[in-house]
């Protein structure tokens, strides 16, 4: 098979959940701060809410090694590690229940620390290690590892909106290819063998047979469902049930 990855939209985009407009992952982290929509939802949570204002982070997460997958995110900087750890488990990456950590400042957190890698663990605040501008690092599953790098794009005062700790501003559409057999329907699943590793494989439901590693074992176990996360393809990852 060839080395040649799918053909695919050049530019991965998604939408502003408060006014629907669509940009890239760059030109999301202008727009955010200054969406009218979303600076009315802050105004009028502030002005309803009887709480004291919190510290809110705005994140950005990305695929370390791939511009297609990204999401925004706004959270409250008095949740933990373990946190935000357990929301990347629940949208993107949890399969079979593997450890993780953070990498902040180089520093190591983990969710199962180890003392012999000065680790500590996931139960420190993100006020206490995030300020804006600061770049740091998540990995889950140190076996078949998926990689994120994340950002403080800013911070904010005041109330919570929707009355939640943690709020999608923004995640990228999910990215479409062609199966790489017909090259006519969309791809809906991706060979765990091959991966990434030629256009052959991803393929639609109808050319599954005709992959080289279904026919050599007769069977389709290798195939795993195509996914917007950055885990597609990799160990036992079929997508979130919470964040479809």
């Amino acid at each position: 098979m060839g080395e040649t990855k799918p053909t695919r939209r050049p530019q991965s985009k998604g939408q502003c959940v408060y006014c629907g407009a669509v940009y890239a992952r760059a030109g999301m982290s202008k727009h955010l701060p200054t969406c009218p929509k979303r600076l009315a939802a802050i105004e009028r949570a502030d002005q309803q809410s009887k709480s004291k204002p919190k510290r809110w982070f705005h994140l950005l997460v990305a695929d370390a090694y791939g511009p297609d997958y990204w999401l925004h995110l706004e959270m409250d900087a008095a949740k933990k590690l373990a946190d935000l750890d357990q929301f990347l488990r629940d949208i993107w990456l949890e399969c079979c229940g593997h450890l993780s950590r953070f990498t902040i400042a180089g520093q190591g957190y983990s969710i199962y620390p180890m003392e012999d890698f000065d680790e500590r663990n996931l139960a420190v605040t993100l006020d206490k290690v995030l300020k804006p501008g600061l770049e740091f690092q998540h990995e889950y599953d140190y076996g078949t590892t998926t990689e994120l790098t994340l950002k403080v794009i800013g911070e904010r005062q005041g109330a919570a909106l929707e009355k939640r700790w943690l709020n999608i501003l923004a995640r990228n559409n999910p990215p479409e290819y062609l199966c790489g057999y017909c090259h006519q329907k969309p791809a809906t699943l991706i060979c765990s063998y091959c991966s990434w590793g030629s256009a052959e494989a991803l393929v639609c439901e109808d050319c599954k047979g005709k992959h080289s590693c279904y026919i050599e074992e007769g069977d389709d176990y290798m195939f795993l469902p195509l996914v917007n996360s950055p885990r597609t393809g990799m160990c036992g990852y079929s997508g979130s049930e919470l964040y479809p």
